[in-house]
């Protein structure tokens, strides 16, 4: 119940666009910042966008901010992760997680120590 569900991952050619959702309980999505974070086997999970869903706080990782929007429908207690431009760096399992703390919000930061609750991922995988 407290666990986001990812989808919409798959195979794109480089340049191709994707949308992953992420869908939570009603208690997990209410007033949370809902982050994306993407893994590459053998690296560091890094933070590619979060948002606040009881308010209009958004941020990018800086490195993919002019390629990548998150968006909300709390009607459907779903993040959306909206790439484009994709390149094969981006090839990575992308997780969808919960900080109920809202430190996104509070804080102005994406950190993947915040986030308590995490999804199972969704792979993603450009190929040139």
């Amino acid at each position: 119940q407290v666990q986001p569900v990812e989808s919409g991952g798959g195979s794109v050619q480089a340049g191709g666009s994707l949308r992953l959702s992420c869908t939570l309980s009603k208690t997990s999505y209410l007033d949370n910042c809902i982050g994306w974070f993407r893994q590459v086997p053998g690296k560091e999970r890094e933070g590619v966008a979060t948002l606040y869903t009881g308010g209009s706080s958004r941020y990018f990782a800086d490195s993919l901010k002019d390629r990548v929007d998150i968006t909300k429908d709390n009607a459907k207690n779903t993040v959306y992760l909206q790439m484009n431009k994709l390149k094969p760096e981006d090839t990575a399992m992308y997780y969808c997680a919960a900080d109920p703390q809202r430190r996104c919000a509070v804080y102005g930061r994406l950190r993947a120590e915040d986030y308590r609750y995490w999804g199972q991922g969704t792979q993603v995988t450009v190929s040139s």
